[in-house]
């Protein structure tokens, strides 16, 4: 007999938090706002009911939710300073344990150029603001 644990709806809410990470935090420094509206109407890391279905353990749930995580410390990092190939290898192999749950990611490493990325200063209209007041 062979016990298997399901995902619990907590693991769903973080990994919809680090897909909205993406979109306000990782995009918006390498694409403009107009290639981030493309993405999200083609369905980039969209993850739908069925995928939860498909993510049904709790192993298969931290492999997704760690897959993100490394995918946006790689990019996070290739923001400030080059990364060696290493990191390359390892963002796609996290980029292949998403592709195995069907969940949409279809950039290369290259994809990500430091060289091409917008400013830190620039606005967009997904970037997370940088302060809030409430009113």
């Amino acid at each position: 007999m062979k016990v298997l644990f399901a995902s619990t709806k907590e693991q769903e809410e973080k990994i919809n938090e680090l897909v909205n990470y993406f979109y306000s935090d990782i995009f918006p420094y390498y694409y403009e706002d107009e290639e981030i509206a493309e993405f999200k109407s083609i369905g980039v890391l969209k993850i739908e009911k069925h995928h939860f279905e498909k993510i049904g353990t709790l192993k298969d749930a931290y492999q997704v939710i760690a897959s993100l995580q490394t995918i946006i410390v790689i990019l996070e990092e290739k923001i400030h300073k080059k990364m060696n190939k290493r990191y390359e290898e390892l963002f796609n192999h996290n980029v292949q344990i998403l592709n195995k749950f069907t969940i949409p990611f279809p950039f290369f490493y290259t994809q990500f150029n430091s060289n091409q990325k917008i400013s830190t200063e620039s606005f967009s209209i997904y970037k997370s603001a940088a302060n809030e007041m409430l009113i």
